[in-house]
């Protein structure tokens, strides 16, 4: 047994994971503005991976790591568009750990499914406070939701709040820790913070710290400052607790900078999105006490997210579930400063699809030691060259060759599960009303993903003379019967007709407006269309002041494309928010 094995007996997991916050946005990585004296403490105690990749955005790199699965095995290659869910075969962390024994909260951000079979309630968690989408204000959020005083999603029931948004994720994980310290019982606690993604709102305390910077700057390190005071807390309250040694704390960030790069990027090449090294190197430390990780260790071995879990169930003593074969392999042995491990050599892929269906190459970087193939044509040695301006590839055509291959085989592999589209979930007994949004729309054009492109009415559709509803979402029927479809322009808690215009709402500090600060445009609709696998089956008048049209339509046990829609003026505009009630 390694002293990265289990020494004691089921120690808890504290991991805190940041939104778009990349390596370059640390203290301890270089950054000579950033203050981030807690998490530079944790790195100067822990073992850290100064050569650690994840996707490029924020829902592959979750599934990666929560799964130990590459992302587009799992049917997250997007953050909207249906491709934000993670399929249903999946095994979570929390899953693994809670069919251990141990309690799982999760507290933020999931961005991986808001229905059944996708919630994180659905995947293992025992304990989830978040808020909706990718982000507070986000299309599946609370509507009017901003970054302070929000309300969220407490075990599926919306609860107010009052303060920043990461200070209550945090807060609520910390009552979590607590409860479970105090009653002896292993934990498993995910604090995924929607913080320092844009809109940059921020406590106007923490944007003074940075007086000078740019207004955009300031408020994102400032979101940055005060998830690393949050972090500071966490810990002295672990210690508190008396749990610190038996205590694997983790932090680490889900893709490149959104907003820190032309500061400082740790001499790396772009940022999020990017296929380019600043897209997905990220910073990652872990510290454990029981299990010798309390001095600072650098593993400069190419890591990568699926690596995360298999290390975790080593590290932890929980079994692999049965069945399961991860991408990853365990890292226990890199993360031991003791030992001195003969690391094989190694590929890893990242890649940014971002559009409906994968693209071959779209987006990519090969990795394998100390070479990076983007998007299938240029090489580069970052040895060397650590900003990726020199392309090598003509000089190397035998490497070329080599991770083109292992590329080809990857995505052989995984091309057949692409078709396996994640379908929402009706007439299931533990959730027979569905709330569907147009976020998740499957269609090749951006749907409404966030509450301001709700408010304009958007109607970015293809171009044709009349406005066409080209999206649906993908339900699946678990029982023929009798359901409700209720289509909505406003979600059901904002008690809005559908042909009520709205005010703009309040902004919140910060130096970017919060999406309910868009005025609310009244749409006209005349009528509303039930459009099921491409059938038009009913069309009712849209009454004045009706919040909803209804309708009850029986559905075959199975596969379906919901796509109501109701008739405007210009033509189709897909209902943004629909309700789907099974009755019979």
């Amino acid at each position: 047994m390694t002293a990265c094995s289990a020494i004691a007996k089921s120690p808890n997991v504290v991991i805190v994971i940041s939104d778009d916050q990349g390596y370059g946005d640390l203290g301890c990585t270089g950054n000579p503005i950033i203050k981030t004296p807690n998490i530079d403490e944790l790195a100067s105690e822990s073992s850290g991976l100064s050569d650690y990749h994840v996707a490029p955005t924020c829902s592959p790199t979750r599934c990666s790591f929560l799964t130990g699965h590459w992302t587009n095995r799992t049917g997250v290659w997007h953050t909207i568009m249906g491709r934000s869910m993670l399929r249903e075969n999946e095994v979570t962390v929390g899953q693994m750990f809670s069919d251990a024994g141990y309690q799982t909260g999760m507290f933020g951000k999931w961005h991986l499914g808001d229905n059944y079979p996708y919630r994180p309630e659905d995947r293992g968690f025992t304990e989830v406070y978040r808020h909706g989408g990718g982000g507070i204000g986000q299309t599946p959020d609370v509507w009017d939701n901003a970054y302070f005083n929000g309300s969220y999603f407490h075990n599926g029931e919306i609860i107010p709040a009052k303060g920043f948004c990461t200070d209550v994720f945090f807060q609520k994980a910390n009552d979590f820790i607590t409860k479970c310290a105090k009653e002896d019982q292993p934990f498993l606690a995910y604090i995924s913070t929607n913080a320092p993604h844009k809109p940059l709102h921020c406590p106007p305390d923490y944007m003074k710290m940075y007086e000078g910077q740019s207004d955009n700057i300031a408020a994102f390190y400032g979101m940055i400052t005060n998830i690393d005071d949050n972090v500071g807390k966490t810990r002295e309250l672990i210690d508190e607790l008396g749990i610190a040694n038996d205590t694997i704390f983790i932090f680490t960030t889900d893709n490149g900078t959104a907003s820190g790069a032309k500061v400082y990027n740790a001499g790396m090449r772009a940022g999020k999105g990017s296929p380019y090294e600043g897209g997905h190197r990220v910073p990652f430390f872990v510290h454990w006490p029981a299990g010798g990780l309390t001095q600072q260790h650098d593993v400069n071995e190419l890591t990568h997210a699926v690596d995360i879990v298999p290390t975790l169930l080593e590290m932890t003593g929980v079994p692999k579930p049965e069945g399961v074969k991860f991408d990853g392999v365990s890292i226990a042995d890199l993360l031991d400063p003791n030992k001195d491990v003969e690391w094989p050599k190694r590929f890893v892929i990242s890649d940014s699809q971002r559009v409906r269906d994968p693209i071959k190459w779209r987006g990519s970087s090969v990795m394998t030691g100390k070479y990076r193939l983007v998007n299938r044509k240029e090489l580069y040695d970052i040895s060397t060259d650590p900003g990726q301006k020199n392309n090598i590839a003509e000089e190397h055509p035998e490497i070329v060759s080599e991770m083109r291959d292992f590329y080809d085989q990857w995505w052989a592999e995984l091309e057949p599960t692409f078709a396996q589209t994640t379908e929402i979930y009706l007439g299931h007994s533990d959730h027979p009303v569905v709330n569907l949004t147009a976020h998740d729309w499957i269609q090749k054009v951006y749907p409404p993903w966030h509450q301001g492109s709700i408010r304009e009415a958007s109607r970015n559709q293809v171009d044709d003379e009349k406005l066409k509803h080209v999206g649906y979402w993908a339900v699946k029927a678990l029982t023929a019967g009798k359901y409700q479809i209720s289509l909505r322009r406003w979600p059901t808690e904002s008690g809005v007709a559908i042909n009520s215009a709205l005010p703009a709402g309040d902004d919140v500090p910060g130096v970017t407006a919060a999406f309910r600060t868009v005025k609310g445009n009244a749409i006209g609709a005349n009528h509303a269309v039930l459009r099921i696998d491409d059938q038009d089956l009913d069309r009712k008048p849209v009454g004045g002041d009706a919040e909803a049209v209804d309708f009850v339509t029986q559905l075959n046990a199975g596969s379906h494309r919901l796509a109501p829609f109701f008739e405007i003026p210009e033509g189709e505009l897909g209902a943004y928010y629909v309700v789907v009630t099974h009755l019979e």
